[in-house]
């Protein structure tokens, strides 16, 4: 691992240290936890805007879902 230096605010810097207590952790885990969730909710944010951006750019037929629900029937 690598030490980095951060600065923060002091209510923030108390907050952090808070709440690594009461998960019993420590300040630079609950970090390195904070910063993966957040990269990986950047990820899907990404992914589902890219998502959103395909039906604009292409919109669901109504005629490929009655396809998919008769295919679905059959399997029952």
């Amino acid at each position: 691992m690598k030490t980095v230096q951060v600065t923060l605010d002091e209510d923030l810097v108390r907050e952090v240290d808070n709440v690594a207590r009461k998960l019993h952790t420590t300040i630079s885990a609950f970090t390195r936890d904070a910063l993966k969730n957040a990269i990986k909710n950047l990820h899907i944010m990404q992914l589902e805007r890219k998502h959103i951006n395909g039906h604009k750019d292409k919109p669901i037929d109504i005629n490929d879902v009655e396809i998919w629900e008769e295919e679905q029937d059959r399997g029952k």
